[in-house]
């Protein structure tokens, strides 16, 4: 069997980060077994779906790295909805409804002030039949069918059809909903497990007896644990964290698919530097029930542990060009982002001068300016600088590097020093020393 999955956005709006996870591990999935990668549009709600946020959608993928097998637009597979949909009318699992939404609203309120669930109550077949309305079209659950399936993340599941209501799959104004074309495509496009949030499962539930109503055999299902924030609850922050906000913040694609490959799971979330090590470790059987924690926090850190393994390859066409593979070796343990390495192009090359210095430094960066002129700045210009200076004055430990560091580079902190100067103009370098 080759494996199919499919990504099933509604072009309504940009996708977020609990989008992007279930593209993620439907991705990863594929590629494991050697399958195929389908993105399907939802776009049946013509009304509110847009052009752009499409482009927006294939741009995000794109971006994460996710590669596509092949794409369909359910706005172009109308055709096909009705056909399948005359079939199952002539077999009787659907059945036009003529109550108003008011209706309905009363009839729940009603069952549930009796103790009695909200189910959709089926009308008698010779109910009269209202003058000119418009029907909507319910599918016919089989209630002598127990509906049953082996879950790959949940385990076994069970639902009884005498509890649930016949889903409206047809609008009176003739739009489709959800659930009928998603089972049509998918039986159509030849999906073979299907992924997707525990927010899911009672539509898999209804669709089960859609695929049998329809001749098919369902897909395997894994519903994930949806994903919520900190404070441990679904947050709006999750729901509008798009691509654009997290490219502007500088989060590599890689740092934010290594997070989402494993939140929910057993495994460690560690800094890869590519997705093969995902794709070779996915495994829904090691998919936990628990609510996955999406910790922005978290997705800096390992955005930056991350770079701090990135080679300079992957990451040269988005750096100044006097930041080569020597300076970025050198500077990558202090980036939280590739964007900050344009801060150190002064470092190594701009005319700059330091700050005044404190009065207690001025023997070191004295004794610093008259030995470096001397020191041969292709060898190992650092330890000879301080060694010639801890010689000169007899400092030290703190007292002897951090002057140092503050005059060379302006900064407190950063890169080892050794590794540092040689990469450091050695004029500039004796200016700084000398001006300071």
């Amino acid at each position: 069997m080759t494996v199919v999955t499919r990504f099933a956005p509604s072009p309504t709006g940009i996708l977020h980060v609990g989008n992007v996870r279930t593209a993620l591990h439907n991705w990863l999935w594929t590629r494991k077994h050697g399958g195929r990668f389908l993105l399907r549009i939802d776009d049946t709600d013509l009304e509110r779906s847009k052009e752009e946020y499409v482009d927006a959608i294939r741009a995000d993928l794109g971006w994460l790295g996710f590669d596509i097998d092949g794409e369909e637009r359910q706005s172009a597979r109308f055709a096909l909805y009705e056909a399948e949909f005359a079939k199952l009318k002539a077999a009787g699992r659907v059945y036009a409804c003529y109550e108003t939404p008011e209706e309905l609203d009363i009839r729940r309120k009603i069952l549930l002030s009796r103790g009695l669930p909200p189910v959709y109550e089926r009308k008698a077949a010779d109910s009269p039949v209202p003058e000119g309305v418009a029907p909507h079209w319910r599918f016919r659950l089989d209630h002598d069918a127990a509906i049953e399936w082996v879950d790959m993340v949940r385990g076994a599941q069970h639902f009884e059809p005498k509890t649930m209501s016949d889903p409206v799959v047809l609008r009176a104004d003739g739009s489709w909903l959800y659930l009928l074309p998603s089972v049509i495509d998918d039986i159509a496009m030849g999906i073979t497990h299907v992924v997707r949030g525990e927010d899911h499962v009672s539509n898999t539930a209804t669709q089960i007896q859609m695929f049998a109503a329809l001749g098919a055999t369902p897909p395997a299902f894994a519903h994930e644990a949806l994903l919520v924030g900190t404070e441990g609850k679904l947050s709006k922050r999750l729901g509008s964290l798009g691509m654009a906000s997290l490219r502007d913040e500088g989060i590599e694609p890689i740092a934010l698919a290594a997070l989402l490959a494993r939140l929910g799971t057993s495994d460690p979330v560690e800094p890869v530097t590519s997705l093969a090590p995902l794709i070779e470790g996915i495994d829904f059987a090691r998919f936990g029930r628990a609510p996955a924690r999406f910790d922005e926090g978290e997705l800096a850190l390992l955005n930056q542990k991350i770079l701090h393994h990135t080679d300079h390859a992957a990451v040269a066409d988005r750096l100044p060009v006097a930041i080569d593979a020597a300076r970025w070796n050198a500077i990558r343990p202090n980036l939280m982002t590739v964007a900050e390495a344009a801060e150190w192009v002064a470092v190594f090359d701009g005319a700059f001068t330091p700050a005044a210095a404190d009065e207690a430094d001025r023997p070191v960066l004295t004794a610093a300016a008259a030995a470096a002129p001397a020191i041969d700045w292709s060898a190992d210009p650092w330890h000879a600088l301080t060694g010639a200076v801890k010689e000169a004055t007899g400092a030290k430990g703190r007292a002897l590097f951090l002057p140092l560091r503050r005059a060379l580079t302006g900064r407190d902190h950063g890169p080892d020093m050794g590794e540092l100067l040689p990469l450091i103009d050695k004029d500039q370098a004796v200016a700084r020393l000398s001006a300071a």
